[in-house]
């Protein structure tokens, strides 16, 4: 073991969203001696291959959408060129490496110390870090931070499956397939499935059961099932696959033996494969078993709600503990962390409110949710003591669009009690990200549906019908 060469309060490894924000806190609002460890690109998952890339991808293909749809509005568009993927991924990449110097810049801004590489617990207070160089370095802290992240799984048991990629290699690619067949039912195979679909790939996706987003509210899901197949993305339903293969006379495709409802044994050439089957946490050589850190089945960190460990001064958060995989949850997390073990006894009680988070799936259309689904309000509450308003209808977009052209809207409130609190409220259709943080303001702060009916509408909007609902 090399020797002690460094020593500080706050040691942080994982250089994400919540570790940083974990850091940040700690040192430039409380000034603890912080040290931040990363063996990859600053800002993690979401900067680099979740979040920041894809919704740029998501703004081509809603581009991509409307250009097909403008000539409803009289606009006669012609395409001198197809659209220029490889030029679009390279700009798109720039973005995501400026992104990464603001993140260390803004570190130093906050005097924390950032190293880049691979750390590993060698007891509940020492780290040692192997450089980008080999040598080694070792850290004693007195409080650690486990903030690794996760990465995305490629099933083991099908021949063939390393053929494919994950979400994480959906961003190196430098041209646009021809025919991609995605395999996975949540949020990241579904917006993946969307911007294939637009920006021109033919799109399949396969998927276990009969609907996708299954964690989501009945109505969403039957919604962007049915609007996916209108708009002509291929949903294999009920599917599995047993082998993937290099086709030998065709570069870089590939067939995928799959069965589905409609047949059990079936193929398909593509010139892409991505699983989007799940994703592990980031622990393989974390070395949590010098420290004594328990891990769950799944082997994601146990952490309980103020984000300590089994440890002492080891704490965890973000994805790598699995609790609701979301950049805005580690953040806020991290935050309140820093604030509690360093904030002084005004904060020896902070921690994030894991309840009534906002998510939204950047499909097509968006989808945006809080709180209880429908079921789950029945099983908490009694069906007795729940109160459901919805509504579908057509967005005034789509006014000028033949029937067949037009996507769809569908909004729910499920109310709980005599005073009706919104405990749920689930969105579809256009605009509904944007449209869902205000109304994640007023279900977090216990509006009853009286609250919502109070509020006078904006018209001509899609978001007026949340308040006038009957």
């Amino acid at each position: 073991m090399a020797p002690i060469s460094k020593e500080c309060d706050f040691l942080v490894i994982g250089g994400g969203s919540g570790g940083l924000a974990c850091a940040r806190r700690a040192s430039g609002q409380w000034g603890a001696k912080t040290i931040a460890i990363e063996s990859n690109r600053l800002g993690g998952t979401c900067v680099n291959v979740g979040c920041v890339p894809k919704k740029i991808t998501w703004n081509a293909a809603a581009i991509a959408e409307t250009l097909h749809e403008a000539a409803s509005y009289g606009f006669h568009i012609k395409e001198t060129a197809p659209f220029d993927f490889k030029t679009f991924k390279h700009k798109r990449d720039a973005y995501v490496r400026r992104l990464n110097g603001i993140y260390e810049k803004n570190l130093s801004n906050d005097k924390v110390e950032y190293i880049h590489g691979r750390a590993h617990l060698l007891s509940k207070n020492e780290v040692e870090v192997v450089l980008d160089d080999g040598q080694k370095e070792t850290i004693r802290a007195k409080k650690i931070l486990l903030a690794t992240g996760g990465h995305p799984n490629i099933p083991k048991n099908i021949p063939g499956s390393e053929l494919g990629i994950t979400s994480d290699g959906f961003f190196d690619l430098e041209t646009l397939p021809k025919r991609v067949a995605l395999v996975g039912a949540g949020y990241i195979a579904v917006e993946m499935a969307g911007m294939f679909h637009h920006l021109g790939s033919e799109t399949h996706l396969f998927i276990r059961h009969e609907t996708f987003l299954r964690a989501f509210d009945p109505m969403v899901q039957e919604a962007i099932v049915n609007e996916y197949e209108r708009q002509g993305i291929h949903i294999h339903r009920n599917s599995s696959q047993s082998a993937v293969e290099k086709i030998e006379d065709r570069p870089g495709w590939m067939k995928l033996h799959y069965k589905d409802k409609s047949t059990d044994k079936g193929t398909l050439d593509i010139d892409c494969l991505l699983w989007a089957i799940g994703r592990n946490p980031e622990v393989e050589d974390l070395g949590l078993d010098k420290a004594g850190v328990e891990q769950n089945p799944r082997g994601q960190i146990i952490a309980d709600d103020y984000q300590n460990t089994n440890v002492e001064n080891i704490y965890s958060l973000g994805d790598v503990c699995g609790k609701i995989e979301l950049t805005p949850v580690a953040i806020a997390a991290g935050r309140q962390l820093g604030n509690r073990l360093f904030g002084g006894p005004e904060y020896k009680n902070a921690k994030l409110d894991y309840s009534n988070i906002p998510s939204v799936v950047f499909a097509h259309p968006e989808v945006g949710s809080i709180g209880l689904t429908e079921p789950e309000a029945i099983d908490k509450y009694g069906k007795e003591n729940v109160k459901v308003y919805k509504t579908s209808f057509k967005a005034m977009y789509y006014a000028m669009m033949d029937d067949a052209e037009k996507g769809p809207t569908s909004f729910k409130l499920v109310c709980q009690g005599e005073d009706e609190r919104v405990v749920g409220l689930h969105i579809l259709g256009q605009g509904c990200a944007e449209m869902l943080q205000g109304f994640g303001v007023a279900v977090k702060m216990g509006a009853r549906k009286r609250d919502f009916d109070s509020c006078v509408a904006i018209h001509p909007t899609s978001a007026e019908e949340l308040v006038t609902l009957k």
